[in-house]
């Protein structure tokens, strides 16, 4: 038997497998709350369309980056015009997910928002280097290429959050008061954690027909070497996937764009890149280095519906960073970024105006 055939067969399988359990569990329920997606009011944000011209940032092994750089708008009066904040996405995500962010901050605070190796449109990695140490480096090599100078605040989703860590734990010196020394002068870290976390619940909206079943690191370093029949499979199967994402990825009733849009961003990644970055999730243990944080003013953010990095994670790393702000998004899922936008960004403010007042003051 071939390897091919045997790997198909495995994929077959763990989807045959998923779709009895999908079926068994009643077909009819995800039809329904397909409809009842298709039902909710309408928004008709334009998500993904901001664009500024992009910058390519190489790192140290030769991937290169894909960096949008928004520039302060001369006209503009007020503002923080000195900070730079640092926008580090989640996986299988890309720069596109902070929609609401940035068009929040377009023109009135100078933000950098870059696709993470392998996602979006930066190049690929290779395989011994898609780890959350290496994302470490590679946001550092951004701020040395786009940020050299000035104070900055970094924004971090999911596994963004773990690169900062990542960046923390290599550097702490980074992480102090401007005239200290320091060039980060605020953290925010939004559904993320430090270590201890089961990566199958990453993996849920992600696999084939978005259904996880048992599948673990043997399977899923297996049916990588077949990626191009997974992804045909993970395109079938639409309705089931909708479903799954707008379970895992938010808490409570969002509007149907926001899932699709988010769908959209997961389907694009090949799982090729999913199961490249699946074991660094098991292996993450960084919370003896997070205190570093402590020096500057951290805002750790979560939903409390958020099924992927749970709440409980944000609570740890909140005990483990001294002086951080704890904000709790009622029935908001992992992709509160979006669902809880206005809160979200209103506590952006908050650090910003925070971290530049002591930064003036010092």
């Amino acid at each position: 038997m071939s390897v091919a055939t045997r790997i198909g067969q495995i994929a077959a399988g763990t989807l045959g497998a998923a779709a009895v359990a999908a079926a068994a569990s009643g077909a009819m329920v995800v039809k329904k709350r397909r409809r009842a997606i298709e039902d909710r009011p309408t928004d008709r944000t334009p998500l993904g369309t901001l664009r500024s011209c992009p910058v390519t940032v190489v790192t140290e092994d030769g991937v290169p980056l894909h960096v949008e750089v928004d520039e302060v708008d001369p006209a503009h009066n007020g503002g923080s015009s000195e900070v730079t904040l640092v926008f580090v996405h989640g996986y299988c995500l890309n720069l596109d997910c902070w929609h609401f962010q940035r068009a929040a901050y377009r023109g009135l605070v100078r933000s950098v928002f870059y696709d993470q190796r392998s996602h979006g449109r930066s190049g690929r990695s290779s395989l011994g280097n898609a780890t959350i140490d290496q994302l470490g480096d590679d946001l550092l090599r951004v701020l040395d290429a786009v940020v050299p100078e000035g104070p900055v605040i970094l924004v971090g989703h999911s596994m963004g959050g773990m690169t900062i860590a990542s960046l923390a734990e290599d550097h702490p010196e980074l992480f102090a008061p401007y005239d200290e020394g320091g060039r980060i002068i605020g953290v925010a870290l939004i559904s993320t954690t430090a270590g201890g976390l089961d990566p199958s619940r990453l993996l849920i909206p992600v696999l084939p027909a978005k259904l996880s079943g048992g599948i673990a690191n043997r399977t899923i370093r297996t049916l990588a070497k077949g990626h191009g029949v997974v992804d045909r499979f993970r395109a079938m199967g639409a309705s089931v996937a909708t479903v799954f994402t707008d379970v895992f990825a938010f808490g409570d009733e969002v509007p149907e764009a926001y899932v699709q849009f988010v769908d959209g961003l997961l389907s694009q990644t090949p799982f090729e890149v999913v199961a490249e970055f699946f074991p660094t999730f098991r292996a993450l243990d960084k919370f003896s280095s997070v205190a570093a944080m402590g020096r500057v003013p951290t805002t750790i953010i979560c939903g409390t519906a958020d099924r992927l990095t749970g709440i409980g994670h944000s609570r740890k790393l909140h005990s483990y960073i001294p002086g951080s702000r704890l904000v709790e998004c009622e029935k908001a899922g992992h992709m509160v970024i979006l669902e809880r936008h206005g809160q979200v960004n209103a506590e952006l403010d908050q650090l910003l105006a925070t971290a530049t007042r002591d930064a003036a003051s010092a």
